[in-house]
């Protein structure tokens, strides 16, 4: 009895995996929240903005660098400018003699036969309003009869600009200047004019690259922060439309909007907007990218918290839903917040079709998702570990197709899912009309190379492929990417712990997104927390008629869709 009693006793390393599988969620966590909490109270001392104690310090090391500002340049006596034409003059090219690329364009103005001058930067204004609009009013006018002085005569009757702007101060005319405006001096007056608005070479609207569509707008954003305000504008009339501005920069200034529907958005959602938006503080802000992880709420976790976009189209629904949009000048990608795991996983297509078709594509996008994460960790698990879980003709097949193969599984699946990497990289990185053929060809190549060579196994090449394939299915690249990352951490998994790896780190994964927020909003809603009026655009794209809420989630001012 006792020989039968032990012989159902499981080996003794099922229960080395067994304590492993218990014990490494329990030290991952507890890691994972000592990194937090040292990174996040480093970049909080850093930043100064939490902290009360912090603040003295950081005033005092402003003081102590602006006290080095001042000591190596020592701070002019006069910023203005008097009434003298040559010392203005003077001044101002003395303040820009260090650019070469300023042009000054001295003239007479004919009506009071005073001497004036435009300053501007060569490429950086609209040549043809400067020459129209001002030098030939100002050069070939009549006598003046100007009782009201020269300045208020000049700008309501010889300038008719829609930009019109004066200043008094050297360093504002120079910065103004620098950045593109025209400054005009008048021989007389004290005040300078701005005249026109920065102007330079900028490309046409074309479709987005990045987000292809068979059906649907072919309009996409570009880098001109105006174009792209304007291109929300049009999409229809809305008087609750607001869009905020906000400089953004400490060393090189760049302009920044945040888009939402007044009568819709969380009062409290635009708040912690502005809230964070307003303590960036960088140097530089180069692309939206910057202000993507400035501002989301776990920057050590792999998924992102924000979604980056180029169509007018999607920006324009996700505000309707009550999301608050970012965009910046200088690049064609807007940030939409809150976002949910969901959205990465839709595409604006899936509503320009009918409902049948757009929950096909969904699901299929769901399935390839899931592919895509798990196909390879999958692969380890059976072949090295649970053989018999595989159908019997199959797994012979498999073993045929392994003969020879000198690698263990998951040094072949990492041979190739490396060299797909590489191509894919190389791919982008390559002129557009050699990078799609030349990832195609070397997959083929490699693979079939590595075939014949007895490297990898065929069956390998297969689930590698269909693997690479259901990430490009992904309508966003970046998270793709996130997928592509994980992928090899499940890899591992399953090679040290085979099926009890993966469902480890599947379920690790889902610890982490039932955790994971964007903007206070948690990341699987309406998975976690459960709510079922939204289940209507998850799995399933519900017909439009009976999608009469909006998302419950965002809290907004008018649940309801329709009027």
């Amino acid at each position: 009895m006792w020989s039968k009693i032990v012989s159902y006793i499981p080996d003794w390393t099922v229960f080395i995996q067994a304590a492993i599988t218990l014990l490494f969620p329990i030290a991952v966590y507890y890691l994972y929240k000592h990194l937090y909490f040292y990174v996040g109270s480093g970049r909080s001392k850093n930043s100064g903005a939490k902290s009360q104690d912090a603040e003295p310090k950081n005033s005092d090391n402003h003081a102590a660098n602006q006290q080095e500002t001042e000591a190596d340049h020592p701070p002019s006596k006069s910023t203005g400018f008097t009434q003298d034409y040559d010392d203005d003059l003077a001044a101002i090219r003395t303040a820009l003699e260090a650019n070469s690329d300023v042009c000054f364009r001295e003239f007479t103005v004919k009506g009071i036969q005073a001497r004036a001058a435009l300053v501007y930067v060569e490429g950086m204004q609209n040549e043809l309003l400067i020459n129209q609009q001002v030098l030939q009013n100002l050069m070939f006018a009549n006598e003046m009869q100007a009782s009201e002085g020269i300045y208020t005569y000049m700008k309501q009757n010889m300038l008719p600009l829609a930009q019109l702007n004066e200043t008094r101060d050297l360093d504002h005319l120079q910065e103004s200047v620098l950045f593109g405006y025209t400054a005009l001096i008048v021989e007389g007056m004290r005040e300078m004019l701005l005249v026109g608005f920065p102007h330079g070479a900028v490309r046409s609207i074309t479709e987005p690259t990045s987000e292809a569509l068979l059906r649907g707008p072919r309009i996409g954003f570009t880098e001109v922060l105006s174009e792209n305000t304007s291109m929300l504008r049009r999409q229809g009339l809305n008087k609750h439309l607001e869009m905020q501005r906000f400089e953004v920069g400490s060393e090189i200034k760049k302009n920044l909007v945040i888009a939402y529907m007044k009568n819709i958005v969380n009062p409290d959602l635009l708040q912690e907007v502005k809230d964070r938006i307003s303590k960036i503080d960088m140097d530089f802000i180069l692309e939206s990218g910057y202000v993507e992880q400035l501002i989301e709420d776990d920057y050590l976790s792999p998924f992102q918290q924000t979604q980056n976009t180029e169509r007018p189209d999607r920006v324009i629904a996700s505000l309707l839903e009550g999301r608050i949009a970012i965009l910046l000048d200088g690049t064609p990608f807007a940030l939409i917040v809150p976002v949910t795991f969901s959205m990465l996983l839709q595409s604006p297509e899936d509503y320009y079709e009918r409902w049948f078709p757009g929950t096909l594509l969904r699901v299929l996008r769901f399935g390839a998702a899931f592919l895509a994460l798990l196909a390879p960790a999958l692969y380890i698990s059976f072949i090295s570990f649970h053989p018999g879980l595989i159908p019997t003709q199959l797994a012979i097949s498999i073993i045929e197709t392994r003969q020879g193969v000198p690698f263990p599984s998951l040094i072949e699946v990492l041979i190739l899912e490396i060299s797909i990497e590489i191509l894919r990289e190389a791919g982008i990185r390559l002129p557009k009309p050699i990078g799609p053929a030349m990832g195609i060809v070397g997959g083929l190549i490699i693979g079939d190379a590595a075939v014949q060579a007895g490297i990898v196994s065929p069956f390998l090449v297969i689930v590698v492929a269909v693997t690479a394939i259901s990430s490009f299915s992904i309508p966003m690249y970046s998270a793709g990417i996130t997928l592509r990352i994980l992928r090899f951490v499940g890899m591992l998994f399953a090679a040290v712990l085979g099926m009890y790896g993966t469902i480890l780190f599947f379920l690790l994964i889902c610890s982490h997104l039932t955790r994971l927020s964007s903007f206070g909003v948690p990341y699987v809603t309406p998975i976690s927390p459960f709510r079922v009026s939204d289940w209507k655009d998850l799995f399933v794209r519900a017909p439009l008629s009976i999608m009469k809420r909006r998302p419950e989630m965002l809290k907004t001012q008018k649940k309801i869709r329709k009027s």
